[in-house]
């Protein structure tokens, strides 16, 4: 029997869409299928088969070394795997050994800027068919799950800030690899500050066509593409969609926005804050809202004049409660916290307002209306987008449970007393430790994970001599 008859990890279904997507390979000359996992970082990463062996992976996965579980972003291995349980204590973990990745056959996608190559997004197991714990993807589902058994359904809609540089040197010499390598060296494609101007907009629009093409035909629900406030930045949003489709969405984008980018000689970067003169930090507003699973409707909207129902204010007051520990997940890099500054269209203390671009979350919609929802503007572009959503829908959640009340929404949301946000990634680390929703949420082993993966990169950015410390102390002392 095959790894999926033997677990049955497919209905009838399933297998039929598994029959014709070897049809399809077969009849589009398909020649190689890209297999992708989005790992801890919200990463795609993955192994590429031949097309020939296409039926074989869909029965039966590919392998997969469980150290990919155990990296942080500089693909430093944070454990001792050959010790017993890996260093995690898990004996799936031990000795860098294998687990499955299963294509799922409804994400197939024909990549447009490489056509003779197939894509399949990929879940994770373990040898016994049990779902790998770790994986995002996985822990995003459970938070459905959650939000079901409650009797609702979660929606989301994104809007990702980035910046699009043209690539002048790749930095490929011997001398530049490393973990991490040298960063390329790149041009401003525009000068700022313009925000949603047309000739900037015109400037642009040869690689902005060259991202639509790509990003339309990979069948995402793209709305908009729009010239931000800063130099070379720009922002794409797309349609709301149930939360997996919507984390789904967000991986394949940022992964096609740099493949196809780089192929044409720009270097596109979801980094919050480059270190580049001028230049702005880039966010990720996350719309999100209820939906009631009996009959559709957005469970959001407000009754009697009100703009938003009490539970939405429910979630609202979770979101707010759990702000500090949230960040680890909305903002998980170092370079994400240069952006909580006041007066600066983002939050830096966990406030509410109605249509307010200075606070945590943005109340949007008008009474009665059916895209009432939730803005939370706290995000950095580098999120996993699935332990980004899983955050957000659990803590929310638990606000719903324990009738947490936001309190009136902030007006002067810079000047309004309130919980701040998190200085830098070690105050989020330790304030989700601290978290007891979180680790009854997400799984006490799956926190203590990944807080050690984020800290082993904080331990090697507190190792390096900084440019700072250079240029402050070389000279004086």
């Amino acid at each position: 029997m095959s790894f999926i008859e033997r677990h049955g990890l497919q209905d009838a279904a399933a297998r039929e869409r598994a029959a014709e997507l070897l049809r399809r390979i077969e009849a589009e000359g398909i020649g190689v299928l890209r297999l992708s996992w989005p790992d801890q970082h919200g990463i795609l990463r993955g192994k590429t088969v031949v097309a020939a062996d296409a039926a074989r992976a869909l029965r039966d996965g590919i392998a997969m070394t469980t150290t990919m579980l155990l990296k942080d972003s500089a693909h430093r291995t944070a454990w001792p795997v050959f010790t017993a349980g890996g260093g995690i204590g898990m004996k799936e973990m031990q000795g860098a050994a294998d687990f499955l990745l299963l294509p799922d056959p409804a994400s197939f996608r024909v990549l447009p800027w490489a056509p003779h190559t197939g894509w399949l997004l990929c879940d994770a197991y373990f040898q016994d068919g049990r779902p790998v714990p770790l994986s995002p993807r996985q822990q995003l589902r459970q938070a459905l799950d959650r939000a079901a058994g409650m009797g609702f359904g979660y929606t989301t809609g994104i809007e990702l800030e980035f910046h699009l540089f043209r690539l002048l040197d790749p930095k490929l010499a011997p001398g530049d690899a490393g973990q991490p390598g040298t960063p390329p060296e790149v041009a401003l494609l525009t000068q700022g500050y313009n925000y949603l101007t047309e000739s900037r907009y015109d400037a642009l629009d040869p690689v902005l066509e060259t991202l639509r093409h790509a990003v339309e035909s990979l069948d995402l629900p793209l709305r908009s593409m729009e010239v931000e406030y800063g130099p070379s930045q720009v922002e794409f949003t797309f349609d709301a969609q149930g939360a997996m489709a919507s984390a789904d969405t967000a991986i394949l984008f940022r992964s096609a926005v740099k493949q196809v980018a780089r192929r044409h000689g720009y270097h596109a970067t979801f980094m919050c804050r480059p270190r580049i003169p001028n230049v702005m930090s880039s966010g990720w507003h996350l719309h999100q809202s209820l939906t009631e699973r009996g009959t559709g409707r957005n469970a959001f909207i407000g009754e009697g004049g009100a703009l938003l129902s009490g539970t939405a204010l429910h979630f609202l007051g979770g979101l707010l409660h759990h702000a500090r520990a949230a960040a680890a997940f909305s903002t998980p890099t170092i370079n994400g916290y240069r952006r909580y500054r006041p007066l600066s269209l983002a939050p830096d203390r966990a406030v509410w307002g109605i249509d307010n671009r200075g606070v945590m979350v943005r109340a949007l919609g008008q009474p009665g209306d059916r895209a009432t929802r939730l803005e939370n503007r706290v995000g950095e572009p580098a999120a996993n987008p699935y332990l980004y959503m899983a955050s957000q829908l659990h803590f929310g959640l638990d606000g719903i449970e324990r009738g947490r009340n936001p309190g009136p929404p902030a007006d002067t949301p810079y000047e309004t007393e309130a919980t701040p946000l998190p200085r830098n990634l070690g105050e989020a680390l330790d304030a989700l430790d601290r978290n007891e929703t979180a680790r009854e949420a997400f799984g006490g082993g799956f926190i203590d994970w990944f807080l050690r993966i984020k800290r082993a990169e904080i331990a090697r950015f507190e190792a390096e001599v900084s440019e700072w410390e250079q240029r402050e102390y070389f000279e004086l002392f």
